[in-house]
């Protein structure tokens, strides 16, 4: 869909168990690029229903907004702007997790054990977990995240390992540009969800990249999100 007024906005949100801490380093630079202000949305215990109430707010506040979200947070900004078209100028979607029902999906079941390790084992026994299987820099981002959240993170887990993603019947009918940045190696993100996303959808882009390299750069994530929605919109740059 087109829009008279160029976004001057991008709401964004991060995945499971991260914070907008990490959607400032995702989407930072690609807010720049796109010359549009970065509003960074950190969860609430109402997990979907909170970012979804944000996104209206922000809409009703910029006009036409840019959406973008990394894994969960890309499942609710496609689900919103399928049914806000006419205020949502493209999404941008970073690492998505499933599509439809969780349905036992690695997210899902990853999201909801962690939940479960929380309220047995206790947080820093967890982290203790996390951090042995886990690569340095996966490990310091989500410690730091998750001691930032607790204990309302363990409500955003459960929300997020039940939440119904947008079906690819309903991609079908998107209206705006998806953009989308995935992993062709995170087991947790499968590149096949991405790629039949970007099937589904009527106006779609996918870049993929290798796990070690948005993981130590978050902001490739976004970016690649960003070149994306430009190339769809045959719009040019407005940052350096």
């Amino acid at each position: 869909m087109a829009h008279t007024t160029s976004p001057r906005a991008l709401v964004a949100m991060p995945g499971t168990g991260s914070d907008a801490d990490y959607v400032m380093r995702a989407f930072g630079s690609a807010a720049t690029t796109l010359g549009v202000e970065l509003v960074a949305l950190e969860p609430t215990t109402d997990l979907a229903g909170g970012y979804l109430a944000a996104l209206d707010a922000a809409a009703a506040h910029y006009g036409p907004i840019l959406v973008g979200g990394v894994s969960i947070g890309a499942s609710i900004v496609t689900s919103w702007a399928l049914r806000n078209a006419a205020t949502c100028a493209g999404v941008l979607a970073a690492l998505p997790p499933w599509s439809g029902p969780p349905a036992g999906s690695i997210a899902s079941v990853s999201a909801a054990a962690t939940a479960a390790a929380m309220r047995a084992d206790g947080l820093e026994a967890t982290i203790a977990t996390m951090t042995a299987g886990s690569p340095e820099w996966l490990s310091a981002e989500l410690t730091r995240s998750w001691r930032r959240l607790y204990p309302d993170l363990l409500a955003q887990l459960d929300a997020a390992a039940s939440f119904v993603g947008p079906t690819l019947a309903e991609l079908g009918t998107l209206a705006v540009p998806l953009a989308i940045t995935a992993s062709t190696d995170d087991l947790i993100h499968p590149i096949d969800v991405a790629r039949q996303w970007a099937a589904a959808a009527p106006r779609s882009v996918l870049y993929e990249l290798p796990l070690h390299t948005w993981g130590v750069d978050a902001a490739l994530l976004g970016d690649t999100c960003a070149r994306g929605w430009l190339e769809l919109t045959g719009t040019t740059a407005s940052g350096s």
